[in-house]
């Protein structure tokens, strides 16, 4: 496995706008899915904490943890743990993209293939 890239610290304030950017994304695609009849997932945020909740009854959790500075990925497959690296949120065991934790997540719990993106 190649060494993980340097963590550069973002300020209190960057880390809010970013990972509210991120929880924000995350509810607009849920949203559009809703729309378009693809799955009706429903998501609550309260504060810096955003519940998926599937049609099954389970549930993801994203939470930022401002004083890591890390956002975590609570799902049926388990815990992650992601930080912002070189633009983007990497896993700090394996180096694997949010994104793309969160759409294999997703995609298990609502038995249907669902992809999350980042910008």
């Amino acid at each position: 496995m190649p060494a993980a890239a340097p963590h550069t610290p973002l300020s209190d304030v960057e880390f809010r706008e970013v990972a509210g950017s991120v929880l924000a994304g995350i509810e607009a695609t849920v949203d559009r899915w809703l729309q378009n009849d693809v799955i009706d997932i429903d998501a609550n945020r309260t504060g810096g904490m955003l519940e998926l909740s599937f049609p099954d009854g389970s549930k993801i959790v994203v939470n930022t943890q401002p004083p890591l500075q890390e956002l975590w990925l609570a799902a049926r497959r388990g815990g992650f743990h992601f930080k912002r690296i070189d633009g983007g949120w990497r896993d700090t065991r394996n180096g694997g993209d949010f994104h793309a934790v969160l759409s294999t997540c997703a995609s298990e719990q609502g038995c249907k293939p669902l992809v999350f993106s980042g910008g």
